[in-house]
């Protein structure tokens, strides 16, 4: 799983956050714990992989590979952007990127314009709002905004898997 060159990154990119689990480039982060004010070095501003239903809220799409490496006997590789467990990673929260990350069991094939939402592991396309489970929509309280959805299919998939998505997390 992975992202193509092929970005348009609009004003969208958080660098504050911390990441103590491996993770593949292209895949869909919740928050974790907070840092206040900037948090810019603070150590509890923490982003994870997604638990099934647990309500976290969404934080970006990673920008970077997440390594686990035993730095004694090897580097980290600068070519493909690895970050080591627990450095700082980059965060897509508006931009397009072209991603194989699609889950397409349950939610069906994405379509041209079609919403993309947060599933399990991988991004749905409309098939499901929740995008875990349940058709049922899954909603902000305050102000009716749906909760996980990341953003709109800009693209179907080609013959590699990959597709244009639109990111844009409020």
């Amino acid at each position: 799983m992975a992202l193509r060159g092929d970005r348009k990154i609009t004003d969208g990119t958080d660098i504050s956050f911390f990441m103590n689990e491996t993770g593949t480039r292209g895949e869909i982060l919740v928050f974790s714990t907070g840092g206040s004010g900037a948090a810019m070095d603070d150590s509890t501003a923490v982003v994870k992989t997604p638990v099934i239903g647990s309500g976290e809220r969404i934080a970006g799409l990673l920008l970077n590979d997440m390594v686990n490496l035993d730095l004694t006997r090897t580097h980290i590789n600068q070519h493909k952007d690895e970050v080591q467990q627990g450095g700082k990673v980059t965060l897509l929260r508006h931009g397009v990127v072209v991603t194989n990350v699609i889950d397409t069991g349950t939610a069906g094939v994405p379509t041209i314009g079609a919403p993309a939402y947060l599933g399990y592991g991988a991004i749905t396309s409309g098939g499901t709002s929740e995008g875990w489970v349940s058709a049922t929509k899954v909603t902000d309280n305050d102000e009716g905004d749906e909760v996980y959805r990341v953003g709109t299919f800009l693209s179907t998939k080609d013959s590699d898997g990959y597709a244009k998505l639109e990111v844009n997390i409020a």
